[in-house]
């Protein structure tokens, strides 16, 4: 924070306040590295696919696996419509990763740095 947005905060708040963001930040850094993990199993299946001329989508596995977020996201108390939006737009980007591999007849697909990670996995 700016000098601006901390005069006339108690100090015991900013020290509250940094506390809390620093534990935001350490998981936000976790969910990153969540995701490149998750991508780098996705890239896989991705070859996988590709190698056996597999569709690069699984309506049926994004149905289940949509399904199985919300029920997870309910019982974590987080909005079920949120996590559906966000599994949407990773199950977006891993076909389009899948889509690229199969289009290089998975010989090589991409190096997992920003590969795939929805639930065609």
């Amino acid at each position: 924070m700016t000098s601006s947005e901390t005069h006339g905060i108690d100090d015991s708040v900013l020290a509250e306040l940094t506390r809390l963001r620093e534990s935001i930040d350490n998981i936000d850094a976790a969910v990153v590295h969540m995701l490149a993990e998750r991508f780098k199993c996705t890239q896989q299946v991705g070859r996988l696919k590709a190698v056996h001329k597999l569709p690069p989508a699984d309506l049926d596995r994004e149905a289940r696996q949509i399904t199985r977020l919300r029920g997870l996201a309910e019982s974590a108390k987080l909005d079920p419509a949120f996590a559906e939006k966000l599994l949407n737009f990773i199950i977006a980007e891993v076909i389009r990763h899948h889509e690229t591999i199969a289009g290089s007849n998975g010989s090589n697909g991409s190096n997992g740095s920003n590969g795939s990670n929805g639930s065609n996995a």
